[in-house]
């Protein structure tokens, strides 16, 4: 009994083990089917969801002003390459494309591009510009036509770039030429048009060289493959990437067309990096590798581009040519063996050059200054995540021509002083910031005597006792409270006891003193003794209103060091305080932006001209014609060894203490200038405002299409002939008379004899500038 019972029981457990068995087989079977399914469907939505949502952080495209073109534009040939040459324009024989210039002596012949701008789509078209000289005679379309404004398409001088620092400038399928369509396809997926997203031929013959190799060495990956991987998945060369990658790529082809597909691929691949910025899409990759929109590339170019998918970094046509050559001609020849080209262009295409530009020419990377300054102002209205993802258009006021001749000027000026003064100034630096005095809108900014620099923005971040640019603010303290250009000041020695109980003893810089002089002599020679002695007459804290009033917004101390320039600004910061003195006490901030779009170019916001009067014009009007004579007679008389005479400008110099820091501020009727030089050490230099910074203004300013600086006389000014030695009224036929503007109310009462003796006047130190100042009212 016991054997049999023992026997039916194990007979009974065999049973319910086969059972189970079966039943556990048939629910794995289910859960996996089940789990496939699940995992399938999750795969499709996720497929789905990412492709059709948004698919891409895209970066804010940051544009300079568009060129305007009009008869009569202040516009020479010359200025006219810089522009195309920022818009990576061909400079050929004969023009036959869009993008491309053909010069003559007094003529250009271009095909524009077109551009959408906010408000309205400049088309496509070819030009016709005649020449005289330095402006812009005559313009003609390409049947004869005459036309009366045109607007060049806006460099693209930057971008805000989200977290992962990807950027990329979106194409669809139809602007990419079929000739690179073709090489893409023959060189990575040449079944593209026939497969379901995968090729079983290419994975049975990568499989063969991965079990040869006993490692992953090749991939079968078709393009749609590549897509999935670079867009949902990692690089990362592993069994499970490859397992997920497959359905993927099956799921991507049964919900859409090969076109979208081939559309997404352009835009997403990776294509090499730009310093800390990865390159993605042929889009960016033509301007990256040419300079140049892919339409208007080369077959030579396109089959470069489509050979670098393999590898970026090995085929890197800058770092190695010869590998690059070997693939592009590679691409070459399987277009020439499909019949794609014929003989004569593979010829040709595998023996042209690689034609990439150098490492760091791109426009997006010419002007990292200027951008920090437009990241900065957008930040007071817009989130860092949105500037950097949400494909916005800005549209500033840099202008490509200016910012050109503002970099040359100060670099050249930087280098000549190196070369003349030696190690002392091997690590000579300098900033410069340009704007147009009308409006205030910045035209060109430099942080750095290497212009590409994308570190410490000196034009910004660099603060600096500012010298002798802080005197107007002194003298027009004093015309506000009822001096005159010609009251008499002090140039004698004196010493001040501070608090601290320590002495203050300031000095002329050429250490002489001229007793007492006017007030229009002390600035013109920019004299210590005299503008202190003024200062702590007015009281140092009134100069500080002024400042402020001026448009300079940060703490100042009430040291009377301050009425020599021991106050630190920016060079921006400075720029705003003149443009105060330039538009006649009406202070317009420094601008970048004119309009910010969304992606599809709808309007966002826009930054209309602002002004607000904070100086009496009156008391403005003086100090400018004061400033002038600085640029005529005083520190500044140099300018007008290359400034044309009939051209008005006004201006100071400034030199810190120990000649630290070299400064010019000045401006004309259109242009306004503030240049610093120094060592960032802040050790003393071998140079003054006069002889470092004027050099690199001068140097500027005479390139610019300049207007003379030529401002309204307000009501209530009158111009008198005074006597320069009494200060008393004389007769405009007297020889040594002087016409000078007064507040009316403010002028002499008494009137001097005509004549004086000759040696009287020689002595008297405001002869040596007598014979210029008369000329800036002739």
């Amino acid at each position: 009994m016991t054997k049999h019972k023992s026997f039916k029981t194990k007979k009974s457990k065999s049973v319910f083990r086969r059972v189970m068995s079966a039943r556990v087989i048939l629910f794995l079977l289910l859960l996996v089917t089940v789990s496939g399914a699940v995992g399938i469907a999750i795969l499709d939505f996720r497929v789905r969801s990412e492709f059709e949502g948004k698919r891409w952080a895209l970066p804010a495209k940051v544009y300079a002003r568009p060129l305007e073109l009009y008869s009569g534009a202040q516009l020479s040939i010359d200025d006219l390459k810089i522009e195309l040459k920022a818009l990576g324009y061909h400079f050929v024989e004969q023009v036959d494309a869009t993008g491309e210039v053909a010069f003559s002596r007094s003529s250009a012949t271009l095909s524009t591009r077109g551009f959408q701008f906010p408000e309205e789509y400049e088309p496509a078209r070819q030009l016709i510009l005649e020449f005289n000289g330095d402006s812009l005679n005559q313009m003609r379309s390409a049947d004869q036509q005459p036309l009366t404004l045109i607007r060049l398409e806006p460099a693209l001088i930057g971008g805000i770039y989200p977290l992962n620092n990807e950027d990329r400038d979106l194409i669809q399928l139809e602007e990419a030429p079929q000739a690179f369509i073709d090489a893409l396809i023959a060189i990575e997926d040449r079944d593209f048009y026939d497969h379901f997203g995968i090729s079983p031929k290419g994975i049975a013959r990568a499989m063969w060289a991965n079990l040869r190799a006993g490692a992953f060495v090749q991939g079968g990956s078709t393009l749609t493959q590549q897509l999935i991987k670079n867009f949902y998945l990692t690089a990362d060369r592993t069994l499970l990437r490859k397992m997920l990658e497959i359905p993927m790529a099956m799921i991507l082809e049964w919900h859409y067309s090969k076109e979208e597909i081939l559309e997404a691929y352009l835009n997403e691949v990776y294509l090499g990096q730009s310093g800390n910025r990865a390159i993605h899409g042929f889009g960016l990759g033509a301007a990256h590798y040419f300079a140049q929109p892919i339409q208007e590339l080369e077959l030579h170019q396109l089959a470069l581009l489509a050979g670098l998918v393999k590898g970026p970094s090995y085929y890197d046509p800058r770092r190695n040519p010869e590998r690059a050559k070997a693939r592009r001609n590679l691409v070459l020849s399987v277009l020439h063996q499909q019949g794609s080209i014929n003989d004569e262009e593979y010829m040709l295409a595998s023996t042209a050059e690689l034609d990439v530009v150098p490492a760091g020419s791109s426009m997006k990377e010419a002007y990292p200054a200027y951008i920090d300054l437009v990241k900065r102002q957008l930040r007071r209205e817009y989130k860092d995540e949105d500037l950097g993802s949400e494909g916005l258009q800005i549209f500033t006021s840099l202008d490509p021509i200016s910012q050109h001749k503002a970099e040359t000027s100060l670099v050249s000026t930087i280098d000549e002083l190196t070369r003349s003064y030696g190690e002392s100034m091997t690590k000579l630096q300098g900033s410069m910031v340009v704007t147009d005095p009308q409006t205030g809108e910045v035209l060109a900014l430099i942080g750095d005597k290497n212009t590409r620099y994308q570190g410490f923005n000196r034009a910004l971040d660099a603060s600096r006792p500012i010298g002798s640019l802080v005197k107007p603010a002194v003298y027009l303290t004093a015309l506000e409270q009822g001096y005159t250009l010609i009251s008499e000041l002090d140039d004698s020695p004196f010493s001040l006891t501070l608090p601290n109980q320590q002495s203050w003893t300031p000095k002329n810089y050429d250490g002489q003193t001229h007793g007492l002089v006017p007030l229009h002599a002390a600035l013109t020679h920019s004299y210590n003794l005299s503008t202190a002695q003024l200062g702590m007459e007015l009281g140092v804290e009134k100069v500080i209103d002024t400042l402020k009033r001026l448009g300079v917004d940060r703490p100042m101390d009430a040291y009377p060091s301050l009425l020599l320039g021991a106050q630190s600004l920016s060079t921006l910061e400075v720029a705003a305080m003149y443009q105060t003195i330039a538009a006649g006490g009406f202070q317009i901030p420094p601008r970048t932006i004119r309009t910010v779009t969304d992606s599809a170019g709808e309007p966002l916001s826009s930054y209309p001209f602002q002004l607000q009067q904070s100086i009496d014009e009156k008391p403005m009007f003086l100090l400018q014609y004061n400033l002038q004579q600085v640029t005529r007679s005083g520190t500044a008389r140099s300018i007008y060894q290359q400034l044309p005479i009939n051209i008005n400008s006004a201006g100071k110099t400034g030199t810190s203490d120990q000649q630290r820091d070299s400064w010019f501020a000045g401006f004309t009727g259109n242009r306004l200038a503030v240049v610093w030089l120094g060592l960032d050490d802040n050790s003393p230099m071998p140079i003054t405002g006069s002889t470092g910074a004027l050099r690199a203004w001068t140097r500027f300013i005479a390139q610019e299409p300049l207007q003379s600086f030529e401002p309204a006389m307000p009501e209530g000014i009158e111009m008198l002939w005074v006597d320069p030695l009494s200060g008393k009224l004389a007769d405009g036929l007297c020889e040594n008379a002087l016409q000078i503007p007064f507040i009316a109310g403010t002028q002499p009462t008494e009137t001097a004899a005509c004549a004086l003796p000759e040696e009287t006047f020689i002595e008297n130190p405001i002869k040596r500038s007598i014979d210029w100042v008369k000329d800036i009212f002739r």
